[in-house]
């Protein structure tokens, strides 16, 4: 059964009376009822189209978290052939919010990397929503250097509401876990691409999202931090979070507009829950362009260009 997000209203009342009229058509063939279906799903379509075009930043932070959205582990079984996990950061323990190994895209080994957010209540909770403590950084830091090693390009795999803030996290070094991730991320001498699939949240998102090329889905968020928190921290009052989404200028079509991103992915209309294998074929396709644009630079090439990226955006702004 489809769940609908809270500003879908006017498409769920359509697309609720097409599966009541669809049950009825099941019964008996009935020209004139086959007419009318047709006609309303043109009218559930055109409600989809006019509701997805004119989203709200709010709006798009919750298609961005909506159930059903496809997480890194349906990117990984949709792109990668025989991935193989790799746990643990050699210092502490293993963190399941980041998950990353190696694979092959399109018949070349990589590397690809991301959080996992989890599908249910379960998985969610082993993941811990995506949210990573210290040890998932300095896991991302060591498969990254591996990359590095072997040459094999990085796929950044982006969906977290920001690094896990509990005091254990603080003591282990977050800050310090983040900061080297960051670092790794621009001293790599290979290929290295990031896709925000879902939230982009914070350092949490930034640690292994320091790459050549930085690509959104259409419907997902890049924030300093999520519109609760930020309304929280500029109002004390997370109320306001629609109010901080608008102003804060988190979505994919802002980014490109301002030269912090390098692209935007299509998604399926009404967003990629609605239809995860579109989605993932849509950021398929975009990975492949990605990296054959930067298989022809060496790796002090690839740093050079990843640095001035970078540094070119605090010019721009």
């Amino acid at each position: 059964m489809r769940t609908y997000l809270s500003f879908e209203t006017p498409v769920a009342d359509i697309e609720a009376r097409l599966d009541e009229m669809r049950a009825v058509a099941e019964k008996g063939d009935s020209p004139a009822l086959a007419e009318e279906i047709s006609k309303l799903e043109a009218r559930a379509e055109k409600a989809l189209v006019d509701l997805y075009a004119n989203l709200t930043p709010w709006q798009k932070t919750l298609v961005a978290r909506a159930q059903g959205r496809p997480r890194f582990g349906d990117y990984v079984k949709g792109l990668i052939a025989e991935f193989t996990a790799l746990a643990g950061d050699r210092y502490f323990g293993e963190d399941e919010a980041i998950v990353g190994g190696l694979g092959r895209f399109e018949g070349e080994s990589v590397c690809v990397l991301g959080q996992e957010k989890g599908d249910d209540t379960a998985s969610r909770v082993r993941h811990n929503f995506g949210m990573a403590r210290p040890e998932g950084y300095r896991k991302a830091t060591r498969l990254m250097q591996l990359a590095d090693r072997f040459g094999l390009p990085v796929i950044s795999l982006i969906d977290t509401a920001g690094a896990f803030p509990g005091i254990e996290a603080e003591e282990r070094g977050q800050a310090e876990a983040i900061a080297r991730s960051i670092d790794t991320c621009l001293s790599l001498g290979v290929p290295n691409i990031g896709v925000v699939i879902g939230e982009g949240g914070s350092g949490g998102a930034l640690a292994i999202a320091a790459c050549n090329t930085v690509l959104m889905l259409e419907h997902t968020i890049y924030t300093v931090a999520s519109p609760e928190a930020a309304a929280s921290i500029l109002w004390r009052d997370s109320s306001r979070a629609q109010e901080a989404a608008t102003g804060m200028k988190i979505t994919a079509q802002d980014l490109i507009r301002f030269g912090l991103i390098d692209g935007v992915i299509p998604e399926p209309l009404g967003g990629a829950h609605r239809d995860p294998p579109a989605a993932i074929a849509s950021a398929g396709r975009a990975i492949s362009e990605a990296l054959k644009s930067l298989h022809n630079l060496g790796p002090d090439e690839l740093r050079n260009a990843r640095a001035e990226k970078f540094l070119a955006m605090g010019r721009k702004i």
